[in-house]
């Protein structure tokens, strides 16, 4: 009598169990953006980042607060659908930008400084660089030249062809929101309470409208800064730009953010939250809120010792810079005008 070496039906079930993980798990990582890296551009276009330093450095030498302008432009663009230019796409007939959106209508400015850097890399390599890292890369520089800290920029972003600007109206913190609240908005991009309060050092160098911080200087501004001539005449002085009446041009009227060194990239802006002198509300909750505790002493930390700010703002500013969009990556493109989608 012949014997069958049967092959129990559990094998045969295993098998394709094990086909099916890998199928699956080759379609998830089929789907996860390639890792950004620093020699993206080393063979297509070594040098990008010389041309992007270069126009960079003439549009902040011209004007100093033009390094804020694309600082918030990336920062903007980041929490939106992550770091993929859809900041700096137009409307058009079939797509609704973000420029409109209620947190960048009247914030965000230096959407030129952008389109010329684009120009000039374009005519050295047509096609090779995204929007996206132009822009992250533009904002390291920026930072660098107004003073503050070096910090390597890993390329390889995508341009997405789409925007969302509903996204743009819920991601984004508001100048009189509530720390938890914004806290909630930073979790939810995957950054720490630590980034967020590193990276709100970026308004050492910011300025604000006068719609945004009129509600904080004829409200608990007198009560949060310390009792001095300075503090007093400052205030004095943000009340002579920005009346209580709102509605009007003065809507408009800026301030700085830091008064006292606003063209330098340093720490004194944690200095002026110690003295309650915070000129947005979001900004002085860090550290005058009762649920503050983690972000006051934050705050301490960086007033003492800039190099600690410096440090952990380059690590933020790399963890947001590496916020991706997969669907761009997989549908994205490098865009010929950072404007428009290609066609």
């Amino acid at each position: 009598m012949a014997h069958y070496s049967l092959v129990p039906k559990s094998f045969f079930l295993s098998v394709v169990l094990i086909i099916f993980s890998f199928l699956v798990a080759a379609k998830l990582y089929a789907s996860e953006p390639p890792p950004l890296t620093l020699d993206y551009y080393k063979s297509t276009c070594p040098t990008a980042f010389d041309v992007i330093r270069k126009e960079t450095e003439c549009a902040v030498l011209s004007d100093p607060r033009n390094a804020a302008l694309i600082v918030r432009l990336h920062f903007h663009d980041c929490f939106v659908q992550g770091c993929d230019a859809s900041i700096l796409l137009d409307d058009t007939v079939t797509l609704k930008g973000e420029k409109k959106a209620a947190a960048s209508t009247h914030s965000l400015k230096g959407f030129e400084l952008i389109d010329q850097i684009k120009n000039m890399v374009e005519s050295e390599c047509p096609g090779i660089v995204s929007c996206a890292d132009i822009l992250t890369i533009a904002a390291r520089d920026a930072v660098i030249l107004v003073g503050g800290p070096y910090w390597d920029v890993p390329v390889g972003r995508k341009d997405s062809v789409t925007a969302n600007i509903d996204l743009a109206n819920t991601n984004l913190p508001t100048p009189n929101e509530s720390l938890l609240s914004i806290i909630s908005k930073f979790l939810y991009q995957g950054l720490s309470v630590t980034d967020m309060v590193a990276l709100a050092g970026a308004h050492t160098i910011g300025m604000a409208r006068c719609q945004s911080f009129r509600s904080r200087i004829y409200g608990d501004y007198g009560f949060t800064s310390v009792k001095n001539p300075i503090s007093e005449s400052q205030l004095s002085n943000l009340r002579s730009v920005c009346p209580p009446m709102g509605g009007g041009k003065a809507d408009n009227n800026i301030s700085a953010m830091d008064y006292v060194t606003p063209n330098l990239f340093d720490n004194s802006f944690y200095q002026l939250l110690l003295n309650g002198e915070g000129l947005l509300n979001s900004d002085q909750e860090m550290y005058s809120s009762v649920f503050g505790i983690q972000t006051r002493e934050l705050v301490k930390k960086y007033a003492a010792d800039p190099l600690d700010f410096f440090r952990q703002f380059s690590e933020s500013m790399v963890k947001m810079g590496n916020i991706t969009n997969s669907k761009s990556f997989v549908m994205g493109e490098v865009r010929k005008n950072c404007r428009f989608v290609n066609t």
